[in-house]
């Protein structure tokens, strides 16, 4: 127990992320991202779960099967999940524009059923820093899913 402990603070230490993230998997984050929106309010309807389908095909540029695929893988990684940090930590290296269109999709996943819950918004808002998108893209994509709802 105490090398552990003692293991554990050397590679804290050294600088190493101790969540020990063993695979890299940017795709399933992404949905995962994207099952936490439609998760927030405790109300998954058929317009947010369509959205969500949409546009994970849409970012990914993946069939309908392979979107459902990584949505069911991601639905269960989002429940063992305690934070967003353990799906964000792994899109950070994203080109700026594609972290806007995953912010842009979150959105639209917000809106799909008319209305944003505040606990959607929170959860965008959280992962939009998180992943280092400027507040002023945050709002701009939150003003370009307005108007086109």
């Amino acid at each position: 127990m105490f090398n552990k402990l003692q293991s554990l603070f050397k590679e804290l230490l050294d600088g190493h992320d101790l969540a020990h993230h063993t695979k890299q998997q940017p795709k399933l984050a992404i949905a995962a991202l994207l099952c936490e929106v439609t998760a927030a309010d405790h109300e998954q309807t058929t317009e947010e779960l369509v959205a969500e389908q949409t546009m994970l095909s849409k970012l990914l540029e993946v069939t309908e099967e392979e979107a459902t695929e990584l949505l069911d893988n991601a639905r269960q990684q989002a429940e063992q999940s305690v934070s967003l940090y353990d799906f964000t930590s792994q899109l950070r290296d994203l080109p700026r524009e594609k972290r806007n269109q995953l912010i842009k999709a979150m959105w639209t996943v917000a809106y799909a059923d008319g209305e944003l819950d505040p606990i959607e918004e929170s959860v965008i808002r959280k992962a939009a820093e998180l992943i280092y998108v400027d507040h002023k893209d945050f709002v701009k994509t939150k003003l370009e899913v307005q108007e086109s709802v």
